[in-house]
């Protein structure tokens, strides 16, 4: 069994377990990175290490009401298995998809759950990763070597939610709620509920549960872009009534999203005015005729700067209309003992507040990963393309896009992923890792994305602890799919930047 040179004899007797990948996560992520790896490179051994006892991440992490996806399953779900339903989603429609693809592909049989990795450490002398793991079944540490790793798993807390820390909070003699870790006993029936936030999660949450409260206010700091549309997708449903298979059909309604998607994408660049117009345009048609936009649906920044939220049936905007709604915005002075004081001097009365503020940004899952002894820094190290970093050997992290479905992204690191391990064999190669060439010593070294080209909330508070990016697209996270869907195919695997030994 291989086992890297720094083990001690304490670590050797403990159980371990050599495979040619490993795997971190089984989310949306995971799960495509095993199918790819298993579909294009079945000679390979994987293991997929888990920490939660079933798969699913993020759509098992959140069970907030309503709790569904913000992008169509079209562009959403994988490419090879074809979505059969309404463009958006619950989360529960999206596990049984992922249920399917493992069932299917005859992945479960790789997947270890309950297993909480607390350490990656890479050996050079033996060009091995050994992974450990707290095993939740035994409680006892486990060890796997791996020639490759591959981080599959997200990029934000899923145990700690972002919450701000207002004055007065512990004034408040009601509950308060984070939607990241809902509470099975909440009862809302006929509470009144202030409701902080203004992004997806609030766009979710607020239309689930308004027809159950007494009383529901949106409280928001600063509005938000929404895209209002009938849940459903024209072209798809004229395809099946006409007959055509379900492979075609979601290549063909994929291909027509995301070629809309890229002519919005541009005109709100070049034209974000009009954008902007046609948005408005759009909320009325759910709102009423006459709906003042301002203040309260009226952002200050360009239409997808930072994520437009989809609301299908536009349900956020007909609880809105029928009254159930009332949305406020105005900055928060200090909570009370009845809830919420604002800076206009407004006072909401609350039961329970719940505060959609967002998240915590994790980078590579906040496991301390260590290159021959040396712990690594990730803000010290440099990206190539968003998935691999100068002075990490063997490893892969994927991070979707923003403004295409996270899933494409998986599809596309996929192939690259399989493309260089059979690369890496055809050269007889142990080690790859990605180097500045001579013509990037002197490029600028700069923050992981440009703040003026995207800045939610939770990336700006995380930014610090993110890789560095260069002004060259190899040594950036390019947030457009629909360049890296000609780019990542192309890329020379000989190029200057890899080095393999």
């Amino acid at each position: 069994m291989p086992q890297t040179s720094t083990l001690t004899a304490e670590r050797a007797d403990a159980q371990q377990t050599h495979f040619d990948v490993l795997i971190v996560g089984a989310g949306i992520s995971g799960i495509g990175a095993a199918y790819h790896l298993s579909d294009q490179m079945p000679e390979k051994s994987f293991v997929i290490l888990e920490t939660k006892d079933k798969f699913g991440g993020t759509w098992v992490t959140h069970t907030y009401p309503g709790v569904r996806s913000d992008s169509d399953l079209y562009t959403f779900g994988y490419r090879f298995k074809p979505w059969v339903g309404a463009p958006i989603a619950t989360a529960d429609e999206i596990l049984k998809y992922m249920g399917e693809v493992i069932e299917e592909n005859h992945l479960g049989d790789h997947i270890r759950y309950g297993h909480t990795i607390t350490h990656c450490r890479w050996s050079s002398a033996d060009n091995l990763w050994t992974v450990e793991a707290i095993s939740k079944a035994d409680g006892k540490t486990h060890f796997f070597t791996c020639n490759f790793l591959w981080m599959c798993q997200g990029y934000y807390n899923h145990d700690t939610p972002y919450t701000p820390e207002w004055p007065g909070m512990k004034d408040f003699k009601g509950r308060i709620v984070h939607p990241q870790t809902w509470p099975s006993d909440i009862n809302l029936k006929g509470k009144k509920v202030v409701l902080i936030g203004s992004g997806a999660t609030a766009a979710t949450v607020v239309p689930a549960i308004a027809d159950e409260c007494g009383s529901l206010t949106l409280l928001q700091r600063s509005p938000t872009y929404f895209m209002p549309s009938a849940n459903a997708n024209e072209l798809a449903d004229r395809l099946r009534e006409i007959g055509i298979d379900e492979p075609t059909i979601h290549r063909v309604v994929r291909q027509q999203i995301n070629f809309d998607m890229e002519t919005m994408i541009r005109r709100c660049r070049t034209e974000p005015e009009a954008v902007r117009q046609e948005l408005f345009a759009a909320a009325r048609e759910y709102l009423g005729p006459d709906f003042d936009m301002s203040p309260h649906f009226t952002p200050s920044y360009r239409p997808w700067q930072q994520r437009v939220a989809f609301l299908p049936d536009g349900d956020l905007f007909r609880k809105i209309a029928e009254g159930k709604v009332a949305a406020v915005t105005d900055h928060i002075e200090r909570f009370t003992e009845n809830g919420i004081l604002l800076k206009s001097g407004r006072e909401l009365e609350a039961d329970i507040i719940i505060t959609a503020t967002g998240f915590n940004l994790s980078v590579l899952g906040d496991i301390p990963f260590e290159i021959d002894d040396e712990p690594v820094d990730w803000s010290q190290t440099v990206t190539y393309r968003g998935m691999m970093f100068t002075g990490v050997p063997n490893m892969v992290w994927v991070f979707g896009y923003f403004r295409a479905s996270w899933t494409l992204r998986v599809d596309l690191l996929s192939d690259l992923v399989c493309r260089l391990l059979k690369h890496m064999d055809e050269k007889g190669a142990k080690r790859v890792e990605v180097q500045l060439r001579p013509e990037d010593h002197n490029m600028p070294l700069l923050p992981w994305i440009d703040a003026d080209n995207f800045n939610p909330g939770y990336l700006q508070r995380g930014l610090h602890l993110m890789p560095k990016r260069g002004d060259k697209i190899e040594w950036q996270h390019n947030q457009d799919y629909w360049s890296d869907k000609d780019d990542l195919p192309k890329v020379d695997l000989d190029g200057s930047e890899f080095v393999y030994s």
